[in-house]
């Protein structure tokens, strides 16, 4: 694992101390959490981060239609 550098070295360390204390899967399931709670908490931020723009994008398009929609009756009113 060491020599691919495909890995963190913490999950190294953790796999290493595990082989040693004879407790493999107890520290692969820890980095596994670790891991798991890294990727949830930048998936919360980038959520949170769309959230408005998403809004913000939704506003124009209804906005859009709204407008589209009113337009042809304010210019009948100036022509009558």
């Amino acid at each position: 694992m060491r020599q691919t550098q495909l890995f963190p070295s913490m999950a190294v360390q953790m796999v290493a101390i595990g082989e040693e204390s004879g407790t493999l899967d107890t520290m692969l399931d820890k980095v596994a959490t670790h891991f798991e709670n890294e990727v949830d908490n930048a998936v919360d931020g980038l959520t949170s981060m769309m959230e408005p723009l998403i809004m913000v994008v939704l506003g124009v398009l209804v906005g859009g239609l709204v407008i589209a929609m009113y337009m042809p009756i304010f210019q009948m009113g100036s022509v009558v």
